[in-house]
């Protein structure tokens, strides 16, 4: 009766061994599991970023709406019936002293 009592012991001491210890434990492989979800919605993000800046690139370098939009706002550029008229700011205070 001792002897059977002892190898269950030992039984169910090495089952637990072997869902909980060791290098892979189930914890473990839960937590590694959950990071690699994560970062594959990290790159499923990304590459969504990285796809939507490369059409962004393919529209200023080729397409004249998109290069005019961004030099009326970046550069005040204005345009008129035959002739492109720059719009300049108020100059700062600091440099008229």
């Amino acid at each position: 009766m001792l002897k059977r009592i002892v190898w269950s012991l030992i039984v169910v001491g090495a089952l637990a061994f072997a869902l909980q210890g060791g290098e892979y434990s189930t914890a473990d492989l839960y937590r590694q599991y959950t990071h690699k979800r994560t970062l594959k919605t990290s790159v499923d993000s990304l590459q969504k970023l990285v796809d939507s800046l490369a059409r962004y690139s393919k529209l200023v370098h080729t397409d004249s709406a998109t290069q005019e939009r961004i030099a009326r706002e970046e550069f005040g550029m204005v345009r008129g019936d035959k002739e492109i008229l720059y719009r300049f700011g108020e100059p700062d205070s600091a440099r008229s002293k």
